[in-house]
């Protein structure tokens, strides 16, 4: 081929970004249309109490032969695995004790490591409505617990909705492996994800050319034959009224916004790529970060206080006596809508390395709950006091029970609060990630789908790329955008007989996940 080809991609996220950067190092002339009027998409940083926090991605889902990982040593980001106590607040507001809360908690995570062995290898014959919920009830059914104790446990067991963006009773147990992540920590993101987007974005920003503002409304993909690759050319058109004619085009948007544009399209996608598009499901995952004068439920050790007067940083993690993460577990105490689960988790960002932490508690809302919260903000000015007061009478029959509040010290009133509201963001399309409910038949078929792009890609010159299309392992996280976008661009690469740069051979990741051979 003499000339460039063109590449249309739709989308400045991780996968857009990445995907821009093999095909322009491979030859290839690139365009991004970008909806928005920045980088990142989903990952994306603001200020809350003259503190610099991620309102998406805050984590690296496991450390192993992860690239996000290496990006975060090269641009020196600091991620850590915070460790330390946690606490439980149980239904009547009472901090549960440390014997029961380590019961709780083993159980959980023991039981979901079976969950996803259970799910990898029983999964041909598991019903499509059995629920994660309903394996967690199994397995308890099976332990010799009190009657408290099973309560405490199947309350904590609830809060793993904040990993899955829905409630576990709606968490399909048959497709529950597909949520399981690389080999290796999480890690916490404490510096924020704002250099690793820096790196990524490098070859995109100087040498691609980026439309920004450009909502994309129609894509014209003519159905091509052999003799006639090129001639019939993509076209992609925008609200602003443009016009963009391209060889290929990667979709990067967010599955949120695949459902509820698939009339964008023109001529229909295949049936069976608008099956795998409406099958799999898309999480509700909000945050809320409130932060504090002072961080009034984290003691500093007598050498925390020597170093912060010496303006020190201190080494290595804070004290185990201090809460890191603080669950709430049926909260009676915390007015809200008969039926509707109600159970919170925080991340104290207090119990970062310096001089990353700050007196800032991080909420994970999730489901019907964070829906509920957002349809209070959405219409109210972030700067505005009735956005403040709606949050703080939200958050504070919370963050009251940590040791430590006083009602009357001004050290707990919050200085700043900020919450996100990706459920009104059309761009985002209005959710946070995929997830897998119960019901679904076929998921992972889906998901292999969506990336071979069947019926379009070769067809249509039309692929798909983001969270949604990543290996079975990096589902619904930055690595599974940032391999995603590897994958669409190898695939036009190879259509077009380009030679890929800038992808290491090997590094691509298969659909083999950690739960396929049983722990020993």
């Amino acid at each position: 081929m003499s000339a460039k080809p063109r590449i249309g991609i739709i989308g400045a996220g991780l996968s857009g970004l990445r995907c821009a950067d093999i095909l322009i190092q491979s030859g290839a002339q690139v365009t991004i249309l970008e909806a928005r009027g920045r980088i990142g998409g989903r990952v994306h940083q603001e200020e809350v109490g003259g503190h610099l926090v991620d309102l998406g991605s805050n984590w690296i889902h496991g450390t192993g032969s992860n690239p996000i990982t290496a990006i975060a040593a090269a641009t020196k980001t600091v991620a850590c695995d915070p460790e330390g106590r946690n606490l439980m607040i149980t239904r009547d507001g009472q901090v549960l004790d440390e014997s029961s809360t380590t019961k709780a908690s083993d159980f959980t995570w023991s039981t979901i490591a079976r969950a996803f062995e259970y799910s990898n290898q029983q999964r041909e014959t598991i019903s499509p409505e059995r629920s994660l919920y309903d394996f967690f009830q199994d397995q308890l059914e099976q332990t010799t617990y009190s009657p408290e104790e099973k309560e405490i446990c199947l309350d904590a067991c609830k809060l793993w909705g904040g990993y899955v963006g829905d409630p576990i009773g709606r968490q399909s147990l048959k497709f529950f492996c597909l949520e399981e992540c690389i080999d290796g920590s999480n890690d916490f993101v404490a510096s924020t994800y704002k250099r690793i987007l820096e790196f990524v974005s490098q070859t995109a920003l100087a040498k691609a050319d980026i439309k920004f503002n450009q909502p994309v409304v129609g894509i014209e993909t003519p159905i091509r034959n052999e003799t006639s690759i090129l001639q019939q050319q993509i076209s992609v058109f925008t609200a602003s009224g443009d016009q963009y004619t391209f060889d290929e085009l990667i979709v990067t948007c967010p599955l949120g916004w695949l459902k509820q544009n698939t009339a964008a399209f023109s001529p229909p996608l295949p049936s069976r790529l608008l099956s795998a598009i409406q099958s799999i499901s898309y999480g509700r995952l909000e945050k809320v970060y409130v932060t504090f004068p002072r961080a009034f439920w984290h003691r500093e050790s007598g050498q925390d206080a020597e170093n912060r007067k010496a303006d020190r940083p201190t080494p290595g993690a804070v004290s185990a006596m201090n809460p890191v993460f603080t669950q709430f577990l049926e909260p009676a105490y915390a007015d809200h809508p008969e039926g509707m689960e109600w159970n919170q988790e925080c991340l104290s960002l207090a119990a970062l390395p310096a001089p990353c932490n700050h007196p800032t508690l991080l909420f994970y809302t999730y489901g019907p709950c964070s829906t509920y919260i957002v349809d209070q903000i959405s219409s109210l000015d972030p700067q505005s006091p009735e956005y403040r007061e709606t949050l703080i009478k939200f958050f504070q029959p919370f963050y009251s029970k940590f040791p430590g509040y006083d009602p009357s010290s001004s050290d707990c009133v919050p200085t700043g609060i900020l919450a996100t509201q990706w459920q009104k963001d059309p761009y985002s399309g209005n959710g946070s990630y995929c997830n897998f409910q119960v019901g679904l038949t076929q998921a992972d078929k889906d998901i292999e789908i969506l990336r071979s792009g069947a019926g379009a890609g070769f067809e249509r010159g039309l692929w798909f790329a983001g969270e949604h299309t990543a290996p079975f392992v990096a589902l619904g996280t930055t690595t599974g955008a940032y391999w995603s976008g590897e994958r669409a661009a190898m695939q036009v690469c190879e259509k077009l007989g380009l030679r890929h740069v800038g992808v290491t051979p090997g590094s691509s990741r298969d659909d083999s996940l950690p739960s396929a051979t049983p722990a020993k």
